[in-house]
């Protein structure tokens, strides 16, 4: 692996796409209406263009009123020009496979929750391959711009109750970015072909990152330059993709995502 990563940079860098729809046109894309429109409070949509193997996607997550379904209407992001299909299927993501070596930093579980929603409910949906790619402590994707490996990176299908889990690292950043990860959603059908596909990025709480990157390694990189308040792609709907952690930096994080997808 590449000793000194190439870290990305400000003029190579995501780039939002879609359009941002209202509301009430999200509920009627989702076919919910009437009562159900509790569902999509505080939610937005993004309508994408279809990708190989399916339609267009939307995309729904972690409500927040009490009684309400689990998931309301999120936003798709860009998968930005880091993504490669590793084709690695595992729930570890921190080793580097051809060369053994772990990524350092404070352990992060991410467990993605899908299900396609309904009326005034969400039902599992497993079978979905669930794609996740990051930046390391320092700032570095694998695999892209110079460096090699495949750190960080991994793919997992749904269960039958819609769920996968993996294990990471908290991420670092880069200029121009607020810390982020990367995740893919990609339905597939009995065949195992792909039907559909959802992108987006998920973020983190200020006050987390301050406390992670006041250790080692993400000490060394400095404070980062850009927080989510000045991240373009948060500025649109990234409040509804942002994080809620339990744990601490000694002892690690855990996030549950639940994510609502009407597509495949």
């Amino acid at each position: 692996m590449n000793p000194h990563p190439q870290r990305p940079d400000d003029d190579n860098d995501d780039e939002m796409i879609g359009t941002l729809l209202s509301r009430r046109r999200a509920l009627r894309l989702l076919g919910l209406g009437g009562g159900a429109a509790a569902l999509a409070v505080g939610g937005v949509l993004a309508q994408r263009g279809a990708p190989p193997g399916g339609t267009g996607g939307t995309s729904a997550g972690t409500g927040g009123g009490t009684g309400l379904p689990g998931c309301v209407v999120r936003p798709a992001m860009t998968e930005g020009p880091y993504y490669v299909d590793e084709g690695l299927r595992r729930s570890d993501i921190r080793k580097d496979t051809t060369t053994g070596k772990v990524s350092e930093g404070v352990p992060l579980t991410l467990d993605f929750v899908t299900s396609r929603v309904a009326v005034g409910s969400c039902q599992p949906r497993g079978n979905v391959l669930v794609d996740v790619w990051q930046c390391d402590a320092n700032g570095a994707y694998s695999d892209v711009a110079g460096n090699t490996g495949d750190f960080l990176r991994g793919a997992q299908v749904t269960d039958a109750g819609g769920r996968a889990s993996f294990t990471t690292v908290y991420p670092g950043w880069y200029p121009g970015r607020a810390v982020h990860v990367h995740f893919k959603l990609r339905p597939l059908d009995a065949a195992g072909r792909v039907t559909g596909e959802f992108t987006s990025q998920l973020f983190f709480p200020e006050e987390v990152t301050d406390r992670v990157h006041a250790r080692a390694p993400y000490s060394r990189r400095g404070r980062r330059t850009t927080l989510n308040a000045q991240d373009g792609l948060y500025r649109n709907g990234g409040n509804q993709l942002l994080l809620s952690l339990v744990g601490s930096p000694e002892q690690g994080y855990r996030a549950t995502f639940d994510v609502g997808l009407n597509i495949g």
